[in-house]
């Protein structure tokens, strides 16, 4: 298991971010560190969503600062191609086998074609998934879906991890799944800030909204 070539450190400082122009979250202060996650808590609405947009640079900040260092760098936003981003809705192609949506990720992320049917067989096993890898992913449940697209953090070598409910539709082997590819991605060095209420583990700092 390699560590990160470039580990990030993200600093927020009394942030903020609206929705439709209606203040959401305010005051956010924290320093996430390379092996450490943030876990997000709040009822429906409090800017869970909101906030992980804001942190992958799709949303600037209403108030506050956002600074991403790494090898020396600062920056407002997320450095180029160093984020997994999953959200609420799953992204896979419906069309397309669970095994095409990952070689379409693969291409994505960049990974050499050598190596990109290894890196598929490796993510479909470590999701649970390799039994309907051949299967239309439009023919498959929520969970199965969800799976797929969680199969996207196994390929992506990237050190930044924010995933919005990705517990969502899953059952509680989905949820170990989950919390091990988690853990292995801060034992090389990552970070994640993810919102679920589900307890993912001591390397976690729990960030209360809508309080």
């Amino acid at each position: 298991m390699e560590p990160y070539a470039h580990p990030i450190t993200l600093e927020a400082t009394d942030v903020g971010c609206d929705r439709a122009g209606i203040p959401v979250v305010r005051g956010v202060s924290f320093t996430l560190k390379p092996g450490r996650a943030i876990q997000l808590f709040g009822p429906n609405g409090s800017g869970k969503s909101s906030m992980l947009s804001m942190f992958a640079g799709l949303i600037p900040p209403t108030e506050g600062e956002l600074a991403w260092h790494s090898d020396g760098d600062k920056r407002a936003k997320p450095f180029d191609g160093m984020t997994l981003f999953i959200g609420h809705e799953t992204s896979v192609k419906l069309a397309l086998t669970a095994k095409e949506n990952l070689q379409f990720w693969t291409q994505l992320y960049g990974i050499e074609k050598p190596r990109r049917d290894e890196r598929i067989s490796q993510a479909l096993e470590l999701v649970g998934a390799s039994h309907f890898s051949d299967i239309r992913t439009g023919r498959l449940s929520a969970g199965q879906r969800r799976r797929i697209d969680l199969a996207r953090a196994a390929i992506a070598d990237r050190p930044i991890w924010l995933l919005d409910e990705p517990a969502a539709a899953i059952d509680a082997t989905g949820v170990a799944v989950i919390g091990r590819m988690i853990e292995k991605h801060l034992e090389q060095g990552g970070i994640a800030i993810v919102a679920t209420h589900d307890e993912l583990g001591s390397k976690f700092d729990r960030l209360e909204l809508g309080r």
